[in-house]
């Protein structure tokens, strides 16, 4: 091999994770302008390997020259990035669920500058080519996943990259679509003869049509030259056999073709059974009059197009799903979906990973054993069975999001099979699996259909496990179009390979390989050279129309934005409240004098307090306020007149339940006012003895700004400023942690798109929303709640504006270093509402407070707007007065956008 300035050149690369190294001193060259092909059994750094040469993986040791850019070197790296298409490994992870197909296609073209009109003539272009033309406005979470793995590819092709990398992009894709496929790269890559596409994949037959090979094997390259000259070199005819010989010796056993034993009818009744099945949704109809029997230790194959209704017939056959129409029986018994006894002897693994990400690959299965109601230790022989049986013990304690594809498959296989399953019932087990590892399941389904007797019912793309079972269904468009052993089938169609058999089905029921003939390189072009800041602007506005599309159709999440603040501030406004307006006292008058009952009638008279009937005695009056029925007992002493007026000056007993200490200070405030009108009065009215004299002056109380003293003039304006920081920070707190637990993170990574570009893109639809919300709140406030908005309502927008920016960043930042939507959740829960409540004012003034509670309240944004939403409905303050406070909040929004900028890092590790 001789270097090559202008393709991959890779040094010394080394790359670990947790301290396990996967990639091992790999070296080599490979050739621009050529299709080349990585192979090798899963784990062995494939994945890795794709996305260091793409650059969406931060290099840790060796370098990396990439159609002649240092990788290296970040700003070239990031002027590299528009010539790249990177497409990583799953079932569509690289789209977004809420997003319809063409809308999905759309973003990455708006990504790429792309003009509209040249946006609408790929993407028709490209819907035609895959056959995802009749399906443009289905949201791509109800895709099967073959068909979000053609969209990948759409999303992948929109623009003319130099460099095109699909990591395994046909896992889940059946023959048919393969071909288009394929033919459709291969179409782009003639038209643009230049371009240099990379592949990893789990199909050796898919190799055959590349002119490069990187065979890998233990975090090593093994060969890397043209196919032609490996194969002569193995002296090996496919790509298969040279891989096998490439392997060292220890890892040539048991590779390659088994012998399976063929099946028997032991003449029992069908343990599965079928009968008109129908499943609508809607107007749709996923699956239309399916009828097939399935006998005791047979292994029936399900094969289709995708989309065809296999995942959807084998639900109803779980009870996951509801029959529309028809019959279903398992072991001679109709299935419904409450018959626990039915399901404890049905194994069944979903297409989609559907075990739990937060626990590690044991625990996983010590759960699936206890759900089948094993004891503990029975759990534990069987979690460690399954372990050796589907070669997990090395990962067993790992968490699932961390390990490759094919791992994910064999731990959901061995989960499937922990409750030693009489039917096992597999949506394409081995999806995304290596041939090797896919020799061992079929190795396992063998034994438990010939030697235990189970009935297998699994579906797949791979023809060559189609050719291994005993029956086969072919469907399309929910219905079968043939049904017979795989070596019928292929005569009936008189085909040399059971792959020739099946397109010959499909084709003959409507469907095509062929692709539109118009190269994508000759519809349209990119958008011209325009202005960086227009460009800057587009590109952030490609994630805020996004994020709007995905928030317009959550409704869960958009209920919660627009009612959770509404329902904040009616029921905190009118629910806490400090006014004291009804006091319940009771009396104990051992007096019984004139002036004893003068006293009380001031008591009485007053609107704060409201007279239960009095009590005979002290206990009496201690067992009211007790049991909460009284806040206040009033205790006069006996001869109490007579004292009085000889200017004794006697005690009057106020009992005041003090658990409540604000209510408390309240009932002794209102009380102490009352008796010093009484004693006026008296020094005014009731002769005295000498000595005793009036009082010299009155107290006559007065409060500026709310001269009424009522509570919700001062808690609505709080409730504001505690809605527009708790919603719309929680609401932005999910938005970049979500998009890394389901992966769509990546196409941030491997995009022309600046992480600035992107945080301000997310922030954008959640800003709309909560100045919505302020204009919602503010208008309840006056015209419901009757609190006048005395101030400047231009003065509180603004600063209302920069608020929410600071909330919204502040969201942002939480969520580029949280890394479940869990944790983001409580995380900004918690830090938002301690200083919203106890440090901004809202219960009481931040001059009050002092040392660290102090600069709390200074360092976060709820103070400040405290200040404004206060000052303007209370005290009639003007925007004038509040350009201050409006720099701080504006350097708060700078600074948690920057803060957020510099944690989202546009590498993965």
């Amino acid at each position: 091999m001789t270097a090559n300035t202008g393709g991959i050149t890779v040094e010394g690369v080394r790359h670990g994770y947790d301290g396990r190294e996967v990639l091992h001193d790999i070296a080599f060259n490979l050739p621009a302008g050529q299709s080349i092909a990585f192979v090798g059994p899963d784990g062995v750094g494939k994945s890795t390997l794709l996305g260091l040469i793409a650059g969406v993986r931060r290099l840790q040791q060796g370098r990396i020259n990439t159609l002649g850019v240092d990788l290296a070197d970040r700003r070239a790296r990031e002027q590299f990035l528009p010539r790249i298409a990177f497409m990583p490994q799953g079932l569509g992870k690289n789209l977004y669920p809420t997003l319809s197909v063409r809308e999905n296609i759309d973003f990455f073209g708006r990504l790429f500058a792309l003009d509209e009109a040249t946006r609408k003539a790929r993407i028709d272009h490209l819907l035609d080519a895959t056959g995802l033309a009749p399906f443009p406005d289905r949201p791509a979470g109800r895709l099967s996943g073959g068909m979000k793995q053609k969209v990948s590819l759409c999303c992948a092709l929109v623009h003319d990259p130099d460099l095109l990398i699909l990591d395994e992009p046909t896992t889940g894709v059946d023959p048919l679509s393969r071909r288009q496929f394929w033919a459709l790269v291969e179409q782009m890559q003639a038209s643009r003869p230049s371009m240099t596409v990379i592949v990893s994949t789990a199909y050796m037959d898919e190799a055959e049509r590349f002119s490069w090979l990187v065979a890998m094997n233990d975090g090593k390259v093994m060969a890397c030259d043209t196919i032609q000259a490996i194969k002569a070199r193995t002296g090996a005819t496919t790509v298969e056999e040279a891989y096998i010989a490439l392997l060292p010796e220890e890892e040539r056993q048991g590779a390659g073709n088994f012998a399976i034993p063929p099946f028997k009818d032991d003449g029992s009744p069908p343990v599965i059974e079928a009968e008109d099945l129908t499943r609508r949704f809607g107007s749709f109809v996923a699956v239309d009059s399916v009828s097939f029997r399935i006998h005791r230790g047979e292994i029936f194959g399900f094969l289709g197009s995708n989309g065809c209704g296999k995942s959807t017939t084998m639900k109803m056959l779980t009870g996951l799903l509801d029959i529309s129409s028809g019959k279903a029986m398992l072991f001679g018994h109709p299935v419904t979906a409450g018959d626990m006894a039915t399901r404890m002897r049905i194994g069944y693994m979903s297409q989609a990973f559907s075990l739990y990400e937060e626990l590690t690959v044991r625990q996983n299965l010590v759960l699936q054993a206890r759900l089948f109601q094993f004891s503990a230790k029975e759990a534990d022989r069987r979690v460690d069975a399954a372990l050796q049986e589907f070669a997990l013990a090395d990962v067993a304690q790992s968490r699932p999001m961390g390990l490759p594809l094919g791992y994910r498959q064999r731990l959901q296989l061995a989960a499937a099979c922990i409750n030693a399953p009489d039917i096992l019932i597999l949506d394409e087990p081995t999806s995304g699996v290596d041939p090797a590892a896919r020799d061992m399941f079929w190795k396992h389904l063998v034994h438990l259909s010939r030697d235990q007797g189970v009935t297998i019912f699994v579906s797949t793309h791979f023809m060559n496990e189609a050719a291994r079972c005993d029956r086969i269904s072919l469907m399309d468009k929910g219905r079968v179009l043939a049904m017979d052993t795989p070596a019928a089938i292929t005569a009936q169609e008189h085909a040399a390979t059971l792959e020739d058999a099946f397109v010959a089905v499909l084709e003959r029921a409507g469907n095509s390989t062929a692709i539109a003939s118009a190269g994508l390189a000759s519809i349209g072009q990119a958008a011209g050279r325009v202005s960086p800041v227009v460009l800057w602007f587009a590109r952030c506005w490609a994630f805020a129309r996004r994020e709007a599309v995905e928030l317009m159709r959550d409704r869960l999440r958009l209920a919660f934005a627009i009612l959770g603040p509404i329902v904040l501030l009616l029921i905190a406004a009118y629910s806490v409240s400090f006014d004291v307006n009804v006091v319940r006292f009771t009396v104990l008058d051992r007096d019984q004098s004139q002036i004893s009952r003068g006293l009380i009638e001031q008591f009485r008279g007053s609107s704060y307090f409201k007279e239960m009937a009095p009590v005979r005695d002290r206990p009496a009056l201690e067992a009211r306020l007790r049991h909460g029925q009284a806040a206040l007992g009033l205790d006069i002493p006996p001869h109490f007149g007579r004292d009085v007026l000889a200017g004794r000056k006697p005690d009057v007993a106020l009992i005041i339940d003090g658990s409540m200490p604000f209510l408390s200070a309240n009932v002794r405030a209102y009380s102490d006012a009352i008796m010093l009108q009484e004693a006026a009065f008296l020094g005014r009215g009731v002769p005295t003895p000498r000595g005793m004299g009036g009082l010299p002056f009155s107290v006559v109380p007065r409060f500026v700004y709310n001269q009424e003293f009522r509570s919700i003039y001062a808690i609505t304006p709080g409730m504001i400023m505690l809605a527009l920081i708790l919603v719309p920070t929680m609401l932005t707190a999910l938005g970049v942690v979500r998009e890394k637990e389901i992966g769509s993170i990546m196409n941030l990574y491997a995009s022309p798109a600046s992480s600035g570009q992107y945080l301000v893109g997310k922030q954008l639809p959640y800003v709309g929303l909560a100045m919505l919300s302020y204009c919602v709140l503010v208008v309840l406030t006056v015209l419901v709640m009757g609190v006048p908005l005395k101030g400047s309502l231009l003065g509180l927008t603004a600063g209302a504006t920069l608020y929410i920016l600071a909330s919204t960043g502040f969201g942002l930042f939480i969520s580029t270093f949280v890394r479940s939507q869990v944790a983001a959740i409580f995380g900004t829960a918690i830090i938002c509402l301690i200083p919203a409540v106890n440090f901004s004012g809202l219960l009481y003034p931040v001059s009050t407070l002092t040392g660290v509670p102090y600069y709390i309240a200074k360092a976060f944004p709820t103070a400040w707007f405290q200040l404004i939403s206060l000052g303007c409905f209370t005290k009639g303050l003007g925007f004038a007065f509040f350009w201050r406070v409006d720099c701080v909040l504006a350097g708060f929004a700078a600074f948690y956008m920057l803060c957020a900028c510099m944690l989202l890092r546009k590498q993965d590790t």
